[in-house]
């Protein structure tokens, strides 16, 4: 298990690792849809094929990001995170979720050995991580402490519409609004006890 140390860590990827299994995405507007009450649902449909795809190889599967957080404002992207024994083994998860219309787009392994699998429709992020990785557990800490908390969810509301301006690169939209995640993070860390 992480420790908080862990957890609160800002980890980056390798600036010289090339992420992109298909190349880098072409650019395309970010835009910030209000909340949508059909995104639970979304995710819990999702959710299920995905675990009946990948059986006892997928350990935890989790709804993160905005769509997961009633009443924020987000892109009209689901984002699911999916813990695997060891997301290096390719063979054991990706097949299963290509055989559902996901496409391999991102390989991190200097960054928890992180994939990522899109889907075109709906959309969704599904992310792979390891089993008690400290990225899977600050994405259901934020979520939860949005949920919990209308004033930084509200704040958080604000710095997303402000970052999609003029945006055309989701990596640009997200480095916009950092400043403002990392406040709540702080926030977060020091009522969890970890400050």
């Amino acid at each position: 298990m992480p420790t908080p140390e862990d957890i609160m860590r800002h980890y980056d990827s390798d600036p010289d690792e090339d992420p992109w299994v298909r190349g880098k995405p072409a650019p395309e507007a970010v835009a910030v849809a209000p909340y949508d009450p059909d995104w639970p649902a979304r995710y819990a449909r999702l959710a299920a094929d995905i675990a009946a795809a990948l059986g006892p190889a997928a350990l935890r599967i989790d709804h993160v990001g905005s769509t997961a957080v009633p009443g924020l404002p987000a892109k009209p992207v689901v984002d699911i995170d999916v813990a695997v024994a060891d997301p290096a083994d390719e063979a054991a998860y990706v097949p299963a979720l290509e055989a559902l219309g996901y496409v391999l787009t991102i390989r991190e392994p200097s960054w928890h050995q992180h994939r990522c699998l899109q889907l075109a429709a709906p959309r969704v992020n599904l992310h792979v991580f390891g089993p008690d990785c400290p990225e899977n557990i600050r994405h259901r800490m934020f979520r939860d402490w949005l949920r919990a908390h209308d004033d930084d969810r509200d704040r958080y509301a604000a710095a997303k519409h402000a970052a999609a301006q003029g945006v055309d690169q989701v990596a640009d939209y997200n480095l916009r609004k950092q400043a403002v995640i990392r406040e709540i993070y702080e926030r977060m860390f020091r009522a969890a006890g970890f400050l």
